[in-house]
């Protein structure tokens, strides 16, 4: 089996689009404001946020700069991840560090653990010494993706849990 992590590219391609189109928009707190948009919307969201993940300070006074990568098996996407560069206030609170879903169809196979032990690896190029996952507390398949990477809850309320994992 072969995994890779590959980071977003304006000239990323159908496969890209056709994954995030099975990805839902809103799931648990991710959300992919790429599901029922056009090809050529993808391909303009594509360019947009390639710049965006170059940038080193806020944008518009609350976009936190974010890389995107897209989790490979077998040269097929099964996967999206976002690191967010650093946090605000409110991402301390709600959002963190890092979000990431795998394509319905490719679930229970172990790739979100892989997607986020690589999220790591890209969070500390990023110089992230610690990595703040906020996982809504119905998100039990995140929170053992979290845990089995080294993740440890600090707190938890009443919307989600808080675990920070060493970079």
């Amino acid at each position: 089996m072969s995994v890779f992590l590959k980071k977003l590219s304006a000239d990323d391609g159908i496969d890209i689009y056709e994954m995030l189109q099975e990805i839902p928009k809103d799931e648990n707190g991710f959300l992919n404001s790429v599901h029922d948009k056009t090809f050529e919307e993808y391909k303009q969201w594509l360019i947009y946020n390639e710049a965006f993940s170059k940038t080193t300070d806020l944008v518009d006074g609350w976009k936190v700069p974010t890389s995107t990568f897209w989790l490979y098996v077998d040269d097929k996407p099964v996967g999206i991840g976002r690191i967010r560069h650093f946090l605000t206030a409110k991402l301390l609170e709600e959002g963190g560090h890092a979000g990431y879903a795998i394509r319905p169809n490719e679930r229970h196979k172990g790739y979100g653990t892989l997607l986020l032990k690589n999220l790591v690896t890209e969070a500390r190029k990023l110089n992230i010494d610690k990595m703040l996952l906020t996982i809504q507390n119905q998100n039990l398949y995140s929170l053992r993706v979290a845990i089995a990477n080294r993740g440890v809850i600090e707190r938890k309320n009443e919307i989600r849990n808080f675990v920070w994992i060493d970079c």
